[in-house]
């Protein structure tokens, strides 16, 4: 079975551990896609699964945050991220701490992908 690419980003997604982020661009990446961040973005703004899938946390490249429909936006979503213990430079995510990189549960979830499309 196919899965759209919202469900891979969704997996992906579902993997960021407390404390950590991820960039739009770094998950558009490991869905296959590099130069589809905004498609990501649709994807969390459509996330049929929270909190199960966390797209709080997911950040702009620049750690900035960007669109949060749950609570009061933004706000709640800053909430959330310090809550887990996130670091804030100013109003964007100290990404030199937190940004998740490839981890192995990540890249064999790649693999799988590749493997799926393959068929």
């Amino acid at each position: 079975m196919h899965k759209s690419f919202c469900d891979t980003v969704y997996e992906i997604t579902k993997q960021i551990p407390k404390g950590k982020v991820a960039t739009y661009g770094q998950i558009a990446a490991l869905a296959g896609s590099p130069k589809a961040a905004r498609a990501v973005g649709m994807c969390m703004k459509t996330n049929p699964h929270i909190p199960t899938i966390p797209c709080h946390r997911v950040v702009a490249s620049d750690g900035k945050l960007t669109g949060y429909s749950a609570g009061e936006g933004l706000k709640t979503k800053r909430e959330m991220l310090e809550a887990e213990g996130v670091v804030f430079v100013g109003d964007r995510v100290n990404l030199a701490g937190t940004k998740i990189l490839h981890t192995p549960i990540i890249e064999a979830h790649l693999t799988l992908d590749k493997e799926e499309l393959a068929l």
